[in-house]
């Protein structure tokens, strides 16, 4: 054991080699059907050399879901997401998942595919579940200030807004068009601005 609790093993890969490896593999075949044998042959090496880093596959299940669930509780810790007004906090919170979504896809893709079927996914789904109350407090805060509208609820429009940054694992690909901070930006102009042309600029152009 490393002084800060990691395993030793083989050369050739560290314990964050294997996991990329292996949250790449459960995301292509599912983490079912992704034996400790399939990973072996997509890393080039012995079980027995998995196992000086992982006691389980289980545990790399685990070390995956806490990297993904690690980085968007972060963004809530950040000074930006509890200063200024709710709705800034918000749109902090927002571009932050935006980025963690970016950085981490193959963690994050994971998560979402969750389902809860072992202890350690019903983990995962209760700190899911922590995060997106904290972030329905803010919603809810930020319509009690007037900056958001209130006509929606406020369970609704966290849902909602999670259901379009969730969406990005399912179609972005790192190195296309736009980076993290662009779609970040895409993400607050639908979400909290809005697509509609204002009323008066409607006018406007129709008129004119």
């Amino acid at each position: 054991m490393t002084e800060n609790g990691a395993r030793r093993g083989r050369p050739g890969y560290d314990q964050q080699g294997i996991l990329e490896v292996a949250v790449a593999a459960f995301n292509e075949y599912g983490y079912d059907a992704t034996s400790m044998g399939v990973l072996a042959d997509r890393l080039g090496l012995s079980k027995s050399a998995i196992y000086h880093h992982f006691a389980s596959k289980d545990e790399i299940l685990e070390r995956a879901l806490d990297q993904a669930l690690g980085a968007l509780e972060g963004v809530l810790d950040e000074s930006g997401a509890s200063e200024g007004s709710a709705a800034d906090r918000l749109d902090h919170v927002l571009r932050g998942a935006v980025h963690v979504l970016v950085d981490q896809l193959p963690y994050v893709t994971l998560l979402l595919r969750v389902r809860g079927n072992t202890e350690i996914e019903r983990t995962a789904l209760a700190r899911r579940r922590a995060f997106d109350r904290r972030v329905m407090a803010l919603v809810e805060t930020a319509q009690a200030e007037g900056t958001l509208r209130t006509d929606i609820d406020g369970r609704i429009v966290e849902r909602l807004l999670f259901g379009m940054i969730n969406s990005i694992v399912e179609w972005y690909r790192p190195g296309g068009r736009e980076d993290a901070a662009r779609l970040a930006d895409d993400v607050i102009a639908v979400a909290l601005d809005g697509l509609r042309v204002p009323a008066a600029e409607r006018e406007a152009v129709l008129g004119g």
